[in-house]
């Protein structure tokens, strides 16, 4: 118990050295969140299709008004973005497109307020041939089309019509700290995916961002009843949020702990239950090392570009908050388990450890929940369930109270 009292009294001072001007300074330039007004959606596609022509792979995108667009090429992997307004999407309910010339397949959703994306994964490097608008003719609205094929040779950029740019948030800029309530606990929690990030797609098609999302928002209502909490969230709707913004989100609301919720796929349909994971550079095994690698891939998915490079947060006072940190989600994490344990089906080893990015805020108390398998039909039907979200909210608000009645029994022995 000395060891544990310790470990409370260090971060609490650490955390205050860090929130001084001096290390705010060092921060500053590595983990900035991009905010901005979100826009009226003044457009819907309405349809998307694709076919080979003339040589090429041409999508055809439906639109109900004229809309500004930018298209461009990012490489390692291979794809092509289309930036357009804040729009609408009304699909017709079948599958997207795949396989069809040089289309792998496409994902669209809100990139960031303002601005909507549409990403394209090919089979080769990209060669964009030509991108416009066609206006309406006797019988069609709005069209916006696209024209690609193979033998690109980097990164290229078009915009149209006319050559206007897209439409975008106003410049980034460091947010508000959320203020604290006298009192109360900050607790983050973070939905995954988002946007142009769907996240996993389960058996019955359901997609990870939905399920994270409506997960995040019951944990938040069971957290809130008990008025002993601030609560809040990375994304309150389907918007893609950048990893790093995620964590700074959270160091911004002065988090006494963050939980990022995520559900799991695996090519094994009969594997199922939940687990918990934490921090940590060595994997705990090759299972955890994957999910990692997958997880920490959420901005390239995204198109962002991934040449940027953010400066490294190093020294030793900084190294030793990470590390009384990880002592502290492995204990928060160890009292989660045991109270989900009564009441869903837990993955074997349960909690376990990798490098995910989203866990990696030197002095927030991280856990990062799969909440099952939307590969496992089981998983996939409980998941989809309101009562069965509720169930688990429930067990996660326990565990979120007991880790802080365990920190304030340490300070008072």
């Amino acid at each position: 118990m000395k060891a544990y009292f310790h470990d409370v009294v260090t971060i609490g001072r650490l955390r205050a050295f860090m929130a001084s001007a001096a290390f705010i300074a060092v921060l500053a330039v590595a983990l900035m969140v991009p905010s901005g007004r979100a826009l009226s959606a003044d457009a819907v596609v309405t349809d998307v299709r694709v076919g080979e022509h003339a040589g090429s792979t041409r999508l055809v995108f439906d639109l109900d008004h004229e809309i500004a667009f930018k298209i461009f090429v990012l490489s390692n992997p291979d794809r092509v973005v289309i930036d357009l307004p804040e729009v609408g999407w009304r699909l017709p309910t079948r599958p997207l497109p795949v396989n069809v010339g040089i289309l792998a397949k496409l994902r669209y959703g809100l990139f960031k307020p303002g601005v909507s994306r549409v990403v394209l994964d090919v089979t080769s490097a990209p060669l964009i041939k030509r991108s416009f608008l066609l206006r309406p003719g006797a019988s069609d609205g709005y069209r916006l089309v696209v024209d690609l094929a193979a033998g690109g040779r980097g990164p290229v950029a078009a915009g149209g019509p006319e050559g206007r740019k897209v439409a975008s948030a106003p410049p980034p800029k460091k947010p508000v700290a959320i203020p604290k309530v006298p009192g109360k606990k900050v607790i983050v929690i973070d939905p995954g995916h988002g946007g142009v990030d769907p996240g996993t797609i389960g058996v019955n098609g359901i997609y990870e961002k939905h399920i994270t999302l409506a997960m995040g928002r019951e944990l938040k209502r069971q957290l809130e009843k008990s008025g002993q909490f601030k609560v809040v969230m990375t994304r309150s709707r389907d918007i893609f949020v950048k990893l790093r913004d995620r964590v700074e989100f959270a160091r911004d609301a002065g988090a006494d702990l963050f939980v990022s919720v995520h559900a799991d796929a695996i090519k094994n349909r009969k594997t199922r239950g939940l687990s918990v994971y934490t921090l940590s550079e060595t994997a705990s095994d090759r299972e955890a090392a994957a999910l990692a690698e997958q997880e920490n891939k959420a901005d390239l998915i995204a198109g962002v570009h991934t040449t940027e490079n953010t400066p490294e947060i190093t020294g030793i006072l900084i190294d030793l908050t990470r590390r009384e940190t990880m002592n502290q989600s492995a204990r928060f994490a160890t009292g989660m388990v045991k109270e989900l344990r009564r009441r869903t089906k837990l993955l074997r080893n349960t909690h376990r450890f990798a490098g995910f990015a989203v866990l990696k805020a030197p002095d927030v108390p991280s856990i990062l929940i799969e909440l099952g398998f939307l590969s496992n039909r089981a998983d996939e039907k409980a998941l989809r369930s309101a009562a069965y979200r509720r169930k688990l909210a429930k067990g996660m608000a326990r565990a979120i109270t007991g880790y802080f009645s365990n920190v304030e029994e340490a300070y008072n022995k």
